[in-house]
């Protein structure tokens, strides 16, 4: 595996760069943004923020395949002192904490062990926050925080069997290398242990039949399926077993969501029982229509992706009139449980103004609502969405 270094310092000046000449608007007020190519490894990306770097998917990238190719995809860190070289001969992941054997895993260590390979989509927590009504703080993105991948790694299990998880052992906690500011709590997540053994949960050094890129997480990430990206610890460097549960600051106090069925609560409520953020509801979208398109009378194919969160997609429902009646969609070759599905339906449309609205139920039961729950951390966003198009 190579060695990674990026030319990244100098990225405070983008706001000047050719690459920015070109905007995008993303669908809510103050949403125009910057598109950018100033980014190494990374195509034409949506400009969030330079530092630290939060780079949104442009949607058209969504109607072009099913896995999101590695220079699209967005990127989103928490702290402006990233890695920006990482030496794939000097890297160690260390295990500590309640085991019996610490380690200290070379990247050849690692890829010795029996691999896996799993396609699952990473969504950003706040994915379509831009959309929420009322606003609340917090990275105003459109539905472009999003990707779905084929991951290539090695089962987290492996690495806690050969470490020798002990009795007593509740949670593990993962950090990556990334740095905070002087005073600021290193970003650190963790799960319990019974989900960090269930065999799914990886250690991804590929995606896409490739090395990530380094903005993704070279040169390796932890993978945590069905689950938002706040747990997909990238640049993964430690891994500790705790004996107690985790009251580290990103997860007692941040990344938390009402303790409510749907995480959502009445607009402006404050006082909350509160849980960290966990499974990814269900979300589908029209891909091939956009916002003010016009169309011609008559029957026209209508596509798009979807997703389970947690689960598989059972179904995904097309409507022309905004919701009032739906018909079904016809689904596309299964990629396993936590990927994109590809989805298709032929409708007929008459003149005038027509307002598309698509909805996916998952396996586990969950179907999207026609209305998005509310939260102050602009969590959960996954209500069905409406396309507006013109018939004539």
């Amino acid at each position: 595996m190579l060695s990674r270094r990026l030319a990244l310092a100098g990225l405070g000046g983008l706001a000047a760069a050719p690459g920015l000449a070109r905007e995008v608007r993303l669908g809510f007020a103050n949403g125009a943004r910057p598109l950018t190519r100033a980014f190494p490894e990374k195509g034409e990306m949506i400009l969030q923020r330079t530092r630290a770097p939060l780079l949104e998917t442009p949607f058209e990238a969504f109607d072009a395949g099913l896995l999101t190719p590695n220079d699209r995809f967005y990127v989103r860190w928490h702290y402006q002192d990233i890695p920006l070289a990482v030496s794939a001969r000097d890297y160690r992941l260390k295990v500590s904490g309640a085991v019996a054997r610490p380690l200290a895993l070379t990247l050849g260590e690692l890829l010795k062990l029996p691999r896996v390979e799993l396609v699952a989509v990473n969504q950003c927590s706040g994915n379509s926050r831009g959309f929420v009504s009322p606003r609340v703080a917090g990275a105003q993105w459109g539905h472009g925080a999003m990707g779905c991948a084929r991951w290539t790694g090695v089962p987290l299990k492996a690495v806690l069997a050969r470490a020798g998880v002990k009795r007593g052992a509740v949670a593990v906690r993962f950090g990556g290398l990334d740095a905070p500011p002087p005073e600021a709590p290193r970003f650190l997540k963790s799960l319990d242990l019974d989900h960090a053994m269930d065999g799914e949960v990886m250690i991804a050094f590929a995606m896409n039949g490739a090395p990530l890129p380094l903005l993704n997480g070279y040169p390796i990430r932890l993978i945590v399926p069905g689950w938002y990206s706040t747990y997909w610890v990238k640049a993964l460097s430690s891994i500790e077993l705790l004996t107690a549960p985790d009251d580290n600051f990103w997860m007692k106090t941040a990344y938390r969501i009402p303790a409510t069925p749907d995480g959502g609560v009445a607009p402006g409520t404050t006082q909350f029982e509160s849980v960290p953020i966990n499974k990814m509801p269900p979300r589908s979208f029209v891909t091939n229509l956009a916002e003010g398109a016009v169309v011609p009378p008559g029957p026209r194919l209508v596509r798009g992706i979807a997703f389970g969160g947690a689960s598989g997609v059972a179904k995904v429902e097309l409507s022309r009139d905004g919701g009032a009646s739906w018909q079904a969609a016809t689904l596309g070759p299964d990629q396993g449980k936590y990927g994109f599905r590809a989805w298709q339906a032929t409708t007929d449309f008459a003149r005038g103004a027509a307002t598309l609205a698509v909805r996916c139920t998952a396996e586990d039961g969950r179907a999207q609502p026609m209305r998005a729950v509310w939260n102050p951390g602009g969590y959960l966003y996954n209500a069905v969405e409406r396309i507006r198009v013109m018939v004539a």
